[in-house]
């Protein structure tokens, strides 16, 4: 288990460097600069200038050692965009991001696998061919689509809940304690239920067929045999050995949702990692959209780490 582990670190190591060293490399390469939004009054000296300053008028390798030692130390360099350090704009965005897409991951889980045991349960019936196409349709759906349809619904035909943000800006302030926690609920309902819709349909259909290959088996014959409930053969017994494969399952499914997450971020204008990322990116700010890419790449390899040692904890046949 120590090996195992050992070399999955070690995996996700490199992982994470190769991620890190293409997204420096790639948007440092690409035409513009941070500055390239400025105003027409600032003069090519200044702008000469900003670059000496900023190091990005050497030579890339150059740069990218810079920027590793800015790693080191905790910085993440700087972010031209927002006027401070880029650890500054990700020790407020990323909490938030965490927040958006764990909400949306546990609904998910929840959801889709009591979906799919009902679909499952009842297979060829109205509720399993219903469900199957309603899920099949949002799977389908692009991303920032299916988030901008749901706020057209929600926040501007209907007007049920707001659109942006976090908080109802300057109100927000003077209300009380519980008011305000209301407030904020509100904001968050509509990110996190589009980022749960756009996701739950790959989780029903996976425990709707790792059931399906569990009921036939003999074990649950000789439950059934012996007068064992219905209800508790199902979500006792099969339900328990069918869940093991989801521990993977949601392994995969993160770098999903955190891309999800981008789109979702933009669209309902949720300042987390996914909304300073795309503004980063517009704005060709390098050393935001660098540790964007290096933080996200970082919670995913955590997120498949986890999974590997939860599915051998509970599966023993995968340990070394």
């Amino acid at each position: 288990m120590r090996r195992r582990l050992a070399a999955r670190l070690w995996q996700s190591l490199v992982v994470v460097f190769i991620v890190t060293t293409i997204s420096f490399v790639v948007i440092h390469a690409a035409p513009g600069e941070p500055f390239a939004y400025a105003s027409t009054n600032v003069t090519p000296a200044i702008r000469a200038k900003w670059r000496h300053q900023y190091a990005w008028d050497r030579p890339i390798p150059e740069q990218f050692v810079k920027y590793l030692g800015s790693v080191a130390q905790g910085r993440f360099g700087y972010s031209v965009a927002a006027g401070e350090s880029v650890a500054a704009v990700l020790a407020d965005a990323v909490p938030r991001t965490l927040l958006l897409t764990g909400l949306s991951l546990a609904l998910s889980l929840v959801l889709g696998v009591v979906i799919g045991v009902l679909q499952a349960t009842h297979r060829g019936g109205w509720f399993d061919r219903a469900s199957s196409g309603f899920l099949l349709t949002l799977y389908s759906l692009p991303d920032f689509w299916g988030a901008m349809m749901i706020a057209f619904v929600f926040a501007y035909w209907w007007q049920l809940l707001p659109s942006s943000g976090m908080v109802t800006v300057v109100v927000h302030d003077y209300m009380g304690p519980w008011a305000a926690a209301m407030d904020r609920l509100r904001h968050l309902v509509l990110p996190v239920a589009s980022l749960t819709l756009l996701s739950m349909a790959g989780i029903t259909r996976f425990q709707r067929a790792a059931l399906l290959e569990i009921l036939p088996a003999d074990y649950i014959r000789t439950a059934r045999a012996k007068g064992v409930p219905e209800r508790t053969v199902v979500w006792r017994h099969a339900l328990r050995t069918a869940l093991a494969p989801m521990i993977v399952l949601l392994g995969v499914m993160l770098p999903a949702l955190l891309g999800g997450a981008l789109f979702v971020e933009r669209v309902f204008q949720w300042p987390g990692m996914g909304y300073f990322a795309a503004t980063a990116i517009a704005a060709q700010d390098y050393d935001l959209v660098t540790a964007t890419v290096l933080v996200g790449s970082v919670m995913v390899v955590i997120g498949n780490l986890v999974a590997d040692l939860l599915h051998a904890a509970i599966d023993p046949r995968v340990r070394d």
